[in-house]
């Protein structure tokens, strides 16, 4: 298991710091910023209520990258990816700063 928090950790670190393709990672903070999209305990992120269809389609694509990533860790460390899953989805909730939402109990909430 420690072994798979250190490589959802490393990849959330390079994911976080190194800009994906088409600038996703600057679209994602700012749709975050703006109360758009949300972390979800999945690990991946949502459109949140009442956002443009430019959010669900920017979250779309991130989770395509994410699930990619997940997949590549579950098989790696021969594990789940519904628990690779779950452990960063708990780290990015974590990480995400107050004020931004993350999806609680089936609801938005801000952190």
């Amino acid at each position: 298991m420690n072994r798979i928090l250190a490589a959802i950790g490393l990849v959330l670190t390079l994911a976080l710091a190194a800009p994906a393709p088409g600038h996703a990672q600057d679209a994602l903070a700012a749709a975050k910023a703006a109360g758009q999209i949300g972390e979800r305990p999945d690990g991946l992120v949502g459109a949140v209520t009442g956002a443009p269809a430019s959010a669900a389609q920017l979250a779309d694509q991130v989770n395509a990258q994410r699930m990619a990533r997940y997949q590549e860790i579950a098989k790696s460390n021969g594990t789940s990816v519904d628990k690779v899953q779950a452990l960063a989805g708990q780290q990015l909730i974590e990480r995400t700063p107050a004020g931004l939402y993350v999806l609680s109990g089936g609801r938005w909430v801000r952190k």
